[in-house]
C-alpha cells in the first residue's frame, strides 16, 4: 500500500474545499425569503399603474393607528397654534378644499392608468393643525392627520403655494408612501438579519447597507416625491387653486435653504432643479385639471 507523502493532509485539504460553507446556506435562504417577499407583497399602485412592495399584513386601520399615535406625540411635543387664530382657519379652509376633490382627482388619474382605485380616503379621519415653528414644512400622516408649520407661510407667500404643499402632503397618504416605506424596512430588516447570521463583520454590512441605500431605498425615496407632486398639484388645480405658484414656490423654498440641498443621488428628495422642471412639464396637465374640476371662476384664492 502506498504511503501518502503528505501524511493524508490532502485529502483533508480537499474535503475541506468541497465542504458546504454553512455560512453561505444562510445567505441563500435568507435572499430567497427576501425575494418571496419582494414579490409575494407585489401590488398595483392605482395613482401610478406601477407595481409597489406593500406588506399584505399592512392595513389602512393600521396604518391610521401609527398615524394617529405620531400624530399625538407630535402635538405633545410641538406647540400648536390657537385653532380659532385667522392662520389656522385659513389652513383648515385650503385642507377642506383639497379634500373635497380627493374622489375626483383620484378616480380621474386611476381613469387615465387603467386601474382600479379603492375609496381608502373615506375611512380617513381627517384634521389639521398649524404648529408654531421655523420650519417651512408640513405633513400629512397615514389617516388624514395634518400639520402646517407658521415657518412655510413667508416662505410660500400665498394660499396658493400653500395648497401645493398641503396636496402633496396630502398625496404621500393617499398613495399609501407610508406603508411603503415600513415594507420596504422590512426588507432591508431581512438584509440586516442575513449579514449578522451569515457573519459579516460590521464594516461589510454597513458597506451592503449603503450599497442597498443608494441603489434601492432612496430613488424610491425620490420616486415617491416626486408621484406626490403629481397628484398634489393635481389635487390643488380641481380645487381651484392657481397650480402656476407650484414654480415659484420650489424656487423660494430652495433659496430659503441657502442652495445646500445635498446631490440628489444621496438625498430623499430631487434635486430643487428637477423637481422644479418635473413641476413645469406637469403644468399643462394641472390647468386642464383645474378646468375640468374647479367648480368656481377667479384666479388666486388669496393669502394665507
Amino acid at each position: 500500500m502506498r504511503q501518502d507523502p503528505f501524511g493524508g493532509r490532502r485529502d483533508q485539504q480537499t474535503s475541506r474545499r468541497r465542504g458546504f460553507n454553512p455560512r453561505l446556506l444562510i445567505l441563500v435562504l435568507f435572499a430567497g425569503y427576501g425575494l418571496y417577499y419582494y414579490f409575494s407583497n407585489q401590488t398595483v399602485d392605482p395613482y401610478t399603474g406601477e407595481k409597489v412592495l406593500i406588506d399584505g399584513s399592512i392595513g389602512i386601520e393600521q396604518e391610521k393607528a401609527l398615524g394617529l399615535e405620531a400624530y399625538q406625540e407630535i402635538l405633545q411635543q410641538e406647540r400648536p397654534v390657537d385653532p380659532n387664530s385667522q392662520i389656522a382657519r385659513e389652513v383648515r379652509t385650503i385642507a377642506q378644499r383639497l379634500i373635497s376633490k380627493v374622489p375626483q382627482v383620484a378616480n380621474a388619474i386611476a381613469q387615465e392608468k387603467g386601474t382600479r382605485i379603492e375609496p381608502i380616503w373615506e375611512e380617513f379621519e381627517w384634521d389639521v393643525n398649524v404648529i408654531q415653528s421655523d420650519q417651512a414644512n408640513a405633513f400629512c400622516l397615514p389617516g388624514g392627520k395634518m400639520a402646517v408649520y407658521t415657518g412655510l407661510i413667508p416662505v410660500a407667500q400665498n394660499a396658493d403655494a400653500v395648497a401645493v404643499v398641503m396636496g402633496h402632503e396630502i398625496a404621500h397618504a393617499l398613495l399609501r408612501h407610508g406603508a411603503q416605506r415600513m415594507s420596504q424596512q422590512k426588507l432591508t430588516q431581512i438584509g440586516q438579519m442575513a449579514g449578522a447570521m451569515s457573519g459579516m463583520d460590521p464594516q461589510q454590512q454597513q458597506m451592503v447597507m449603503a450599497a442597498m441605500g443608494y441603489g434601492y431605498l432612496l430613488p424610491y425615496a425620490r420616486q415617491h416625491e416626486t408621484q406626490a407632486d403629481e397628484v398634489g398639484l393635481m389635487l390643488a388645480a380641481a380645487a381651484c387653486f392657481n397650480p402656476e405658484e407650484a414654480v415659484p414656490l420650489w424656487e423660494r423654498m430652495s433659496a430659503a435653504s441657502g442652495g445646500q440641498a445635498p446631490p440628489e443621488f444621496s438625498s430623499t428628495h430631487p434635486n430643487p432643479g428637477t423637481r422644479i422642471q418635473n413641476l413645469g412639464a406637469l403644468m399643462p396637465k394641472a390647468l386642464e385639471y383645474r378646468k375640468r374640476f374647479c367648480e368656481t371662476a377667479g384666479g388666486s384664492a388669496g393669502q394665507p
